[in-house]
């Protein structure tokens, strides 16, 4: 297999190799409307910069601030979004700061190597989830089968890799997850809620194994990770030091790991903080890159 040169575009320190720093993005970095969490009187607010149109609309967002350390970042390291979401719903997003050479969709699924997806890892994803799993169409008819209308409102698959509902969260019984989870862990699917999504998700599909050979690609002499979800607990415990916001199914479990600061930011809040710890990790760049973006 030939595999591409180090990523173009990162600084790092001379003699040094190059850090890898792969982010979780939703409720990590990026946020919506209704996870922005500002607690702050209105006048006070910080100004938000949207990194994400859909349908017409704005739907993600990140502060100003963080929009000015994102573009620093991606010149100080190698910078990989790394994400659950569907290579289309990676590709709508729009980061400030150089274009990522490497982004990891599908929750592993899918290695994208300048906007398009490695072939050969995506076949050797598929193989060893037949090869362990229960198949994703046993997973979707139970699915369907153990879902109520009440509550749910839509059920999608992602790129065939694995399932997910979308449900309203208020009227999902509270021991309906975990109940999915005991069904699904014998067939070695994982099941996590994240907002009003509900993923059931293979075991062998995990973001660490992705960024792993993003490392290897540039070379990188360490990797800082961050994220808020179950998904994303593989990628921090991988990582050389990780970070978990405030908010989110992690720090509602009270989770953490030798490695992981469990931050105490919630909202988009975190997602600033979170770069900032990233800058300050990174040989390359001085603590306090990346200021406010300009007007």
């Amino acid at each position: 297999m030939t595999h591409p040169a180090p990523a173009e575009g990162t600084a790092p320190a001379e003699g040094t190799a190059p850090v890898v720093v792969a982010s979780d993005l939703d409720r990590t970095l990026i946020y919506s409307a209704a996870a922005l969490g500002l607690t702050v009187p209105d006048r006070e607010a910080p100004r938000l910069l949207c990194v994400e149109v859909y349908q017409g609309r704005p739907l993600s967002y990140v502060t100003e601030t963080a929009a000015g350390l994102l573009a620093a970042l991606g010149s100080a390291a190698v910078f990989v979004p790394t994400t659950t979401r569907t290579r289309e719903q990676y590709l709508r997003i729009r980061l400030p700061g150089p274009a990522p050479r490497f982004a990891v969709c599908a929750n592993g699924g899918h290695l994208l190597v300048d906007g398009a997806s490695d072939p050969e890892w995506h076949a050797a994803v598929r193989a060893r989830l037949d090869e362990e799993c229960a198949p994703l169409a046993e997973v979707q008819a139970h699915l369907a089968a153990a879902a109520d209308p009440a509550w749910l409102l839509k059920h999608r698959t992602a790129d065939e890799l694995f399932a997910y509902l979308v449900v309203e969260r208020e009227l999902l019984p509270g021991d309906w997850v975990k109940e999915l989870a005991v069904w699904a862990e014998p067939r070695g699917w994982t099941v996590s809620l994240q907002g009003r999504k509900v993923y059931a998700v293979p075991k062998p599909l995990t973001k660490s194994a992705a960024v792993r050979e993003v490392a290897r690609r540039a070379g990188a002499g360490r990797t800082l990770a961050a994220g808020d979800s179950l998904l994303d607990a593989d990628l921090l415990l991988a990582a050389d030091l990780a970070w978990r916001p405030g908010h989110g199914e992690l720090a509602e479990a009270g989770w953490t790991a030798p490695g992981v600061t469990a931050l105490p930011e919630r909202g988009v809040a975190a997602g600033e903080r979170i770069l900032r710890e990233f800058l300050g990790a990174v040989p390359a760049a001085e603590p306090g890159a990346g200021g406010p973006a300009p007007a």
